[in-house]
């Protein structure tokens, strides 16, 4: 079956599995911990579960990596599927509604084929490498915002260490966090923000992947602080930080980091 179809039919089970718990105490019950060394919680670990459940009878990739999971066989014969089950977990719990299902699908190396659904409604981005990105089903592009006196951006800075984020924040003209890196990369996307940077360190390819397809499909750049482009391992335990923009004012927010 088609990839984006079949992560159609992931989305809708997902996001009816999870819908009794959004904004409830039971949702964020610590189960276990996860592949990525942070609590899986209760709603993390239904989502995944939904989502396991699909591919098993849809084989659409030879290795899964997953937040809560880890790096799982499957019975595909080739590509890699990077997947989080809720990009935004905290959202869920506390009930706001920006949280994603996040899904990448990947050959020798390359993002070929990106899926993010905002589960606290029906938005739908997509991307296939070289063809562009849509936004349920329409073509979506980056702003063109050029000031940075003028844009708006999401930015999260380290917890005790908020000088980098500190001196972009008093440039820019609007500082958004809205706790959903897959989320906030396809509003980069999308043209509803003019960036997304992480200066954590923590970001991972289970949340990334998706996001940056869209969001370079639809124009924009990504890259790490310096400006190179953004590597990521196949695995969960190791996180990066990174610079998500519409392109025009890419080398402009580098250098403020700087």
């Amino acid at each position: 079956m088609d990839f984006l179809a079949v992560c159609e039919h992931i989305a809708r089970d997902v996001a009816e599995a999870i819908d009794p718990l959004i904004g409830t105490p039971d949702a964020g019950r610590n189960i276990r911990m996860g592949a990525d060394g942070t609590p899986t919680k209760h709603i993390d670990l239904v989502a995944e579960d939904c989502v396991l459940a699909h591919l098993a009878g849809h084989p659409l990739c030879k290795t899964l990596i997953s937040e809560e999971a880890g790096k799982v066989a499957m019975e595909g014969e080739h590509g890699t599927i990077f997947l989080d089950p809720i990009d935004g977990t905290y959202n869920a719990v506390a009930g706001i509604p920006f949280y994603a299902l996040s899904i990448a699908y990947a050959e020798n190396g390359y993002m070929k084929q990106a899926f993010v659904r905002n589960l606290a409604g029906t938005e739908t981005f997509t991307a296939r490498a070289g063809e562009g990105a849509f936004l349920d089903g329409r073509r979506i592009s980056v702003s063109r915002t050029a000031s940075l006196d003028e844009s708006a951006l999401s930015v999260y800075g380290r917890k005790f260490d908020p000088g980098r984020a500190m001196q972009l924040g008093q440039k820019i003209r609007r500082w958004r966090l809205l706790g959903a890196s897959a989320l906030e990369l396809c509003y980069t996307g999308c043209g509803r923000i003019d960036g997304f940077i992480d200066l954590r360190g923590t970001l991972r390819v289970t949340d990334a992947a998706a996001g940056i397809l869209i969001c370079t499909e639809a124009g924009g750049s990504v890259s790490d602080l310096d400006g190179d482009p953004l590597v990521f391992p196949d695995e969960v335990t190791i996180g990066r930080c990174m610079v998500a923009t519409n392109g025009v004012m890419h080398r402009k927010v580098i250098e403020y980091l700087r």
